[in-house]
């Protein structure tokens, strides 16, 4: 929940019509708080007024002059936004107008220059580009995944304004196009820059002879557009197909590599299916997100053009943007009239900053909590075991990594660290420095020499320059054979014959390094640069302590078995308050937990599987899971429940089914 800020900013709303109240109902939480209401319908804006305790007016100038409000909402019909956005900036007020800015492109730069001249700030809705699976799209696209992205098809089918609408009359003046075609625009713009030209249009007034009222602009429109960077996007926008169509705001995205589909430019709240992804010669695949979002709120963009002028740096970028959207809409419709294309101007639009990458931890780290590694809020773990047999885990680690997640729990063991790097590797996977790798030594390679050759395989392998994290397996070492480079690809009993080697009398053989020596031995490798930081796995808090206290480099993660029945709260709280990140494996795994009543009655109220139920535990108490899954089904409703969060009473209720004799 957004707590409101002790400052306020004023504004006076102009328009008191539907979506005037959208924007209102949000007023309680937010730093703007509403001065006056200006409509020219005196019974609207007096109701809106006094839900708000403020006045009331019908005339814009007298409004302007008894209101000492900084800021503008427009929230007038299409027709009269450009009008009363000139009115206010002459009035010396920012403004933010709902879409579009203006109907011709003149009025939109007229009211761009005025508020550049008099260093006002002009925003411009749709600010959905922000909208929490609008951005998981752009962060897909920002990984870099797609390749070159050349062709896109975008669709706006508003639907039957008559059907859905009490006052549709302003719509079917302007058309689909100036209405909803502004969705897929604004957030293409923001990803990929200005449109250039519009190569082709096309416009078709298809409407229900039965229907009193007719649009008097085109009911259908359809147009090729050209972007910066040679993408290309077929656009439509419709009335007459209707919004419950199999494409409302749809919208795809082909590039070399893979493809991305957003189920709706304009959606305001996120889903688990909004955005998917696919390789080329693969199947698309859900990729939800892994931490909790809000919806997207119609004061977000306000909120923002308001602290901006707060700062003192009143912003004109979604001004800009709104101005280059009605400049394209206007060449679309002179393509579609002249049969030729348009160029189209840009007026200092340009495509958003690209999201940052993946925060990966820095080699100087100083095991403080307040710089404790960032990590995904799960990972996924590629050991090759599976109900007592070995597996090929291909297929599935590249469904993960199309589904979104970002942290790979590999190891030496795993055996397939060569099939890994050809997945991050190949056309359509996730660029390098947003997926978090964590590497672990095998027990029989603790001795240095042995543990350089180790980690040097590993990276070859994986085709990567250093680990995130590079881990002890196990803290006890065991005595060595051979390399265990494609460990996988040799027969089981000769896995095993090396993995767990045995004397002459057929027991475990041991060797004799210490867990102090081990680290050091880690230590190198971090001194070298092979490894960001390193940690340890399946160890006791007395072990950890032994190496906070003997040890130079400090672990910045430890990873053990977690689970209802395992919970290990004593070590995890010691970690935490040491800024040691947890990491869970084998968190779903334990015999009969899935079974358990507790999980299924949480499970109900929370809408999660038993599974999701512990996965979503682990990610409220700041614990990284890493389930494995083979299905791809099962990949991804575990990395949605990591979106999810659990309050306290449930998590009582989990940690209640505690075992402490609990084994395997």
């Amino acid at each position: 929940m957004r707590g409101r800020p002790r400052s306020s900013v004023h504004c006076l709303f102009v328009g008191a019509g539907s979506i005037a109240a959208e924007y209102a109902a949000e007023l309680a939480d937010s730093p703007l708080s509403l001065a006056g209401v200006c409509d020219l319908e005196e019974d609207r804006a007096t109701a809106l007024a006094a839900a708000h305790d403020c006045p009331a007016f019908t005339d814009l100038d007298t409004a302007l002059s008894a209101v000492d409000a900084p800021l503008v909402v427009n929230l007038t019909n299409h027709a009269a936004h450009a009008p009363v956005t000139r009115t206010a900036l002459e009035a010396g007020r920012h403004v933010y107008s709902q879409k579009p800015l203006a109907l011709d492109e003149a009025a939109a730069a007229e009211l761009l220059a005025l508020a550049q001249d008099r260093n006002l700030a002009l925003g411009c809705a749709p600010g959905t580009p922000d909208a929490p699976s609008q951005r998981r799209a752009g962060q897909m696209l920002a990984d870099g995944r797609m390749g070159p992205v050349q062709l896109g098809y975008a669709h706006a089918h508003v639907g039957r304004v008559t059907d859905w609408h009490d006052r549709p009359g302003s719509f079917l003046a302007i058309g689909p196009l100036y209405d909803g075609g502004v969705y897929p625009l604004a957030l293409l713009v923001s990803w990929f820059g200005p449109v250039k030209s519009v190569q082709t249009a096309t416009t078709l007034d298809s409407w229900p002879e039965r229907e009193p009222d007719r649009p008097s602009a085109p009911s259908h429109v359809e147009a090729m557009l050209s972007f910066d960077g040679g993408l290309t996007v077929r656009l439509t926008a419709s009335f007459y197909a209707p919004h419950r169509s199999r494409e409302f705001y749809g919208l795809e995205l082909h590039g070399d590599d893979g493809s991305l589909y957003l189920r709706g430019t304009g959606a305001m709240a996120d889903s688990t299916t909004a955005v998917q992804y696919g390789r080329v010669g693969r199947e698309y695949i859900d990729a939800p997100a892994q931490h909790p979002t809000q919806p997207y709120r119609y004061l977000d963009p306000v909120e923002s053009l308001a602290a901006s002028v707060t700062r003192g740096t009143p912003s004109r970028m979604t001004g800009r943007r709104g101005a280059h959207i009605v400049a394209v809409c206007n060449a679309i419709e002179t393509a579609a009239e002249m049969g030729e294309s348009e160029t189209v101007s840009d007026y200092g639009t340009a495509a958003d900053p690209t999201p940052p990458p993946t925060v990966t931890p820095d080699k100087d780290w100083d095991g403080s909590r307040e710089q404790a590694i960032r990590l995904p809020a799960i990972g996924f773990g590629c050991s090759r075991y599976r109900d007592g047999t070995y597996i090929d885990r291909a297929d599935s680690i590249a469904a993960a990594l199309d589904a979104g997640y970002r942290l790979l729990d590999s190891a030496e063991l795993y055996g397939n660290e060569h099939r890994i790097g050809r997945i991050l590797a190949a056309p359509g996977a996730p660029d390098r420095r947003r997926v978090f790798i964590l590497g672990k030594v095998w027990r029989t390679n603790h001795r240095r020499e042995h543990m350089l050759t180790a980690c040097r395989s590993s990276l070859d392998e994986l085709g990567i320059d250093a680990f995130d994290c590079y881990a002890l397996h196990w803290p006890e070492a065991l005595a060595h054979r051979e390399s265990l480079t494609r460990l996988a690809e040799k027969s089981v009993a000769r896995q095993e014959a090396l993995t767990f080697p045995e004397d002459d009398s057929g027991d475990i053989e041991t060797d004799s390094v210490s867990l102090q020596r081990a680290w050091e031995n880690l230590e190198a490798l971090h001194e070298r640069g092979w490894t960001r930081t390193l940690g340890l796995c399946n160890v006791s808090q007395t072990q950890l302590e032994t190496v906070i206290e003997t040890g130079t480099v400090r672990p910045a993660l430890v990873q053990v078995e977690r689970h209802p029945y395992q919970p290990q709260t004593d070590l995890i709280e010691y970690c935490h308050e040491r800024g040691i990140r947890v990491v869970a494996h084998s968190p779903l795994s334990a015999p009969g937990l899935l079974d358990e009543p507790v999980l299924a009655a949480i499970a109900e109220e929370y809408g999660l599987s038993p599974a999701g139920v512990v996965l979503a535990w682990n990610v409220t108490q700041g614990v990284v899971p890493i389930p494995s899954s083979t299905t791809p089904s099962h990949i991804v409703e575990n990395l949605a429940a990591a979106g999810q969060r659990l309050d306290a009473e449930a998590c009582a209720r989990i940690e209640a089914l505690r075992q402490p004799d609990f084994e395997r």
